[in-house]
């Protein structure tokens, strides 16, 4: 009996290596931009959608945009100040949590700011995202909709049946409030009632000057209460 192919052993020393050289590699290729562009911003993604996040790369072809692997970008940047690449870089690497991604450019913080307030782009929410508005669909014919996709809507709790070949909502059906935090078939149906509640926008964290160094947040926490985050951490660190 030939040996079956899905039995065939992989060894993980040779999958972590490669695993270690992709990590270092990203690494390198960061500190090079840091050496190369005038200023890092720090961009905060909400409603994130990999076709919209493209075309933010298009746009942008001129600069070096990462996302994803924060734990890699903090190490290249430095996560304190005895092993920042450069001045003030750990407080930009602090910055990195959630959906996050670093933009390497020469760009002024004038011509980012009016770029990414300008995009965005409204998409369908998916589960676990919150209503923007209440839905209510009327009771009635669904034409949109053929008479094959009526098990679907039924499946998802609509009160539909076919009269006469076309499939009809038995009666008034709510399908969210507003402030709803989304079921996956409460998503769904929003999708196939066309019900955009979504929106994908980027906004900046903060920003990296690499001429002096100067590190800029933005939002409700100061730079000020970041440094004293900064010496607060050091001194825990002093103290272990």
């Amino acid at each position: 009996m030939p040996k079956s192919k899905r039995d065939k052993k992989v060894s993980l020393t040779k999958t972590a290596k490669k695993g270690l050289e992709v990590k270092q590699n990203l690494i390198e290729e960061l500190r090079k931009c840091v050496d190369t562009y005038k200023y890092i911003y720090v961009l905060s993604v909400e409603n994130m959608r990999n076709n919209k996040l493209k075309d933010v790369r298009n746009a942008w072809k001129h600069s070096r945009l990462f996302f994803g692997k924060n734990k890699v970008m903090m190490v290249a940047l430095g996560k304190g100040v005895s092993d920042e690449y450069k001045d003030n870089l750990h407080k930009l690497s602090k910055c990195l949590k959630g959906e996050v991604g670093l933009l390497f450019t020469n760009r002024t913080e004038k011509e980012v700011k009016e770029w990414f307030d300008q995009f965005k782009d409204m998409d369908f929410a998916r589960a676990g995202n919150k209503a923007t508005y209440a839905v209510v669909l009327d009771a009635g014919p669904l034409e949109q909709f053929t008479h094959s996709m009526e098990p679907q809507l039924r499946q998802l709790g609509l009160p539909t049946a076919l009269k006469k070949g076309v499939i009809t909502l038995l009666s008034d059906y709510e399908v969210c409030k507003e402030g709803d935090v989304l079921t996956p078939e409460q998503a769904r149906i929003l999708k196939l009632f066309s019900f955009q509640m979504a929106e994908f926008k980027v906004s900046i964290k903060s920003i990296w000057t690499a001429e002096t160094g100067e590190f800029q947040k933005f939002g409700d926490e100061t730079e000020e209460k970041s440094e004293e985050e900064d010496m607060d951490e050091e001194e825990e660190n002093n103290d272990a």
